[in-house]
């Protein structure tokens, strides 16, 4: 009986590893790459394609592996996401950057909730949304699910939010700098694309379009936001615990159960260690293989949960709060970068 429990979870999980693999492969196409998606956005396609055409025709048993997915290899995938850091490209950028980019991050989530009560959201959709917006897309929303515990359809609105607003920044940004309607030099320009795009690979695709001397020091920049994701987390959760805790005491409930992301601790530490580069380069680059091969599969297994069915009962709110959140990155950022990042 076990062992077919044990069997079960492994089909689930062979045949997320298999629409990942398709991912990989789909991702290589010119088109798809002139979109800068990335496996992790072709794979939440996929996992929502399945979902709404071929998911009851397939054994419930396989469920659970489909969950392991969405937990457990999400997890992983969020502490080895550190070996794309170093605590040196954090130094190296300056002070002024790195205060744009915390600004940025707490002034977006704190945005995101006000507005997500004003339109009288749903708590997880719109925190999930904010993060996503704040950090760095869809891996942000990922690293966010396990502490909001939301439900899987959620998160992949938000992950759809922040991939369709992202994707136009990729366009956008380029045209605005090379018509000159942004007054800033290619250093600001390059702490404004990485600290107000949302996904690390438009930010790449973006920076590219403008020129290394731009791309560099955003793609740094960028990276530092996703070094934000771990206090982010921590301080989430802390939050989170203590306002489930008040409206369990207003309901003769137990106070809410504080969950500590252990995962971001995990992704600090991974940073900490790379930043020592004991590792040789081809190791880390395999590692970073493998991690963006487990986060698909997270991606994947997310989508799979998402029927059109939830997206309408989603409405259209949640693009609403991505869209004013947009707004405010590009507005608010440019002004942020403008008055305090030298003009080098």
């Amino acid at each position: 009986m076990l062992s077919e429990k044990k069997g079960n979870t492994l089909h689930g999980i062979l045949l997320i590893a298999l629409f990942s693999f398709s991912a990989f492969y789909i991702a290589e196409f010119p088109f798809v790459q002139r979109l800068s998606f990335s496996p992790l956005i072709v794979g939440i396609i996929l996992g929502m394609l399945y979902a709404n055409s071929l998911r009851n025709r397939l054994p419930q048993t396989w469920g659970p592996g489909i969950l392991f997915c969405t937990k457990q290899v999400l997890r992983l995938g969020i502490v080895l996401y550190g070996f794309r850091l170093t605590f040196q490209s954090v130094v190296a950028v300056g002070l002024p950057a790195i205060l744009i980019d915390v600004i940025v991050v707490g002034a977006t989530i704190g945005l995101g909730i006000l507005l997500g009560r004003l339109l009288k959201m749903d708590r997880d959709l719109s925190l999930l949304t904010a993060t996503g917006s704040a950090i760095c897309g869809a891996a942000a929303v990922l690293g966010a699910e396990p502490v909001v515990k939301s439900e899987p359809h959620k998160t992949a609105v938000a992950v759809s939010t922040v991939v369709i607003f992202g994707t136009l920044s990729m366009f956008l940004y380029p045209i605005l700098y090379r018509t000159g309607m942004l007054d800033l030099t290619p250093s600001q320009m390059g702490i404004y694309t990485g600290s107000t795009l949302h996904e690390v690979a438009h930010v790449v695709g973006a920076g590219n379009a403008m020129g290394t001397e731009i791309s560099d020091p955003a793609v740094i920049v960028k990276m530092i936001r996703v070094m934000l994701l771990a206090p982010v987390l921590v301080v989430m959760g802390l939050v989170l615990a203590r306002s489930s805790g008040r409206r369990g005491g207003e309901k003769g409930a137990k106070p809410g159960k504080i969950t500590i992301p252990w995962f971001a601790f995990g992704f600090l530490a991974v940073i900490g260690f790379n930043s020592f580069d004991l590792l040789p380069h081809a190791v880390v680059k395999g590692i970073n293989e493998l991690d963006t091969f487990l986060l698909t599969m997270a991606m994947t297994a997310l989508g799979t949960e998402t029927s059109i069915e939830k997206f309408r009962k989603a409405g259209a709110k949640p693009f609403l709060l991505a869209a004013l959140l947009y707004l405010w990155l590009l507005g608010g950022g440019y002004l942020l970068v403008k008055y305090l990042a030298p003009a080098v």
